[in-house]
């Protein structure tokens, strides 16, 4: 069980550097951040771009894995997002993961003035998006045309530090998104069941997560892959446990643990933001970051 966190791009890069280089000395594993434009509470909040506060967190650190959670096509485009990942997994050393998910419908999705996607559209384009992306990251030059998405002598060299390419993580919960994250990510991320965000109960949680966790595993098997190898992501915050987990180190272990008997291999927390859903003790959250993974690797 790997033990990761997000740093939301809230704060300028004078203050920001500093919690970028905490989390690595705190010892994550990795330390992603949100690809939106604005994100729900913080639509009247600063707000900074994802890439450029992550290549200047690849300049800043030197062991932390650094990666978005999630990219979508909202405001994204296969050509031009390969060539910022490319340079980006190149600052790095090799440090760079992509979540990438479908997308919502949130202040992202009509800030370019198009009209919000319904759910058939952002499956149809995410279905493009990803096979195309995942091209333009192992080939050295791509021409496809597709109905939402092409490229026509797309050159991306020299390529990726990470062979064949910086990996994937694959947000998805439905049939289609789910068969995506089988065959191209190296692991796949969920958030939980948002149904039950508001009155669900972390038991019914739990059993929610585990069916997700089924179907992901049967979308490996039917393209002959072995259900094992990806990983599987948990950002935690949107079930109905809330930031409970974050109240003491026994509580997150607990939670670490029945979710690990899933089958999730990372668990991403929120670094604490003052007035906000992820208001947490920077206390507490510092000794979850010290202490929980050793209990982790070996259970009580």
């Amino acid at each position: 069980m790997r033990l990761s966190t997000v740093i939301l791009p809230i704060h300028r890069w004078a203050e920001g550097q500093k919690i970028w280089q905490r989390a690595e000395d705190l010892g994550f594993h990795a330390a992603y951040t949100y690809d939106h434009l604005t994100w729900r509470t913080f639509r009247e909040r600063p707000w900074f771009g994802a890439l450029p506060t992550l290549t200047a967190a690849a300049t800043a650190t030197e062991r932390l894995r650094l990666g978005t959670l999630v990219t979508s096509p909202n405001f994204r485009h296969p050509v031009t997002l390969a060539k910022e990942l490319i340079s980006l997994d190149d600052i790095s050393g090799g440090r760079i993961t992509l979540g990438i998910g479908a997308g919502g419908n949130g202040f992202d999705a009509t800030a370019l003035g198009q009209e919000a996607w319904t759910p058939r559209e952002r499956a149809d384009r995410f279905g493009e998006f990803v096979p195309l992306l995942d091209r333009l990251l192992t080939e050295g030059a791509v021409t496809q045309r597709g109905t939402h998405y092409s490229a026509v002598e797309a050159r991306n060299l020299p390529g990726c530090v990470q062979r064949p390419r910086l990996p994937f993580a694959v947000a998805a919960t439905g049939p289609r998104g789910l068969r995506l994250a089988a065959r191209y990510g190296q692991a796949w991320v969920t958030t939980g069941d948002p149904k039950l965000y508001e009155a669900g109960t972390p038991e019914q949680s739990v059993a929610a997560l585990r069916g997700q966790n089924e179907r992901f595993a049967a979308a490996c098997e039917e393209i002959g892959r072995d259900a094992s190898e990806p990983g599987r992501i948990l950002l935690t915050g949107f079930t109905p446990d809330r930031t409970a987990p974050l109240e003491s180190v026994d509580a997150f272990v607990d939670f670490a643990g029945r979710h690990a008997e899933i089958g999730f291999t990372e668990i991403v927390v929120h670094a604490p933001i003052p007035d906000s859903d992820f208001d947490v003790d920077p206390k507490v959250f510092e000794r979850i970051a010290t202490e929980a993974p050793a209990q982790l690797v070996h259970p009580a």
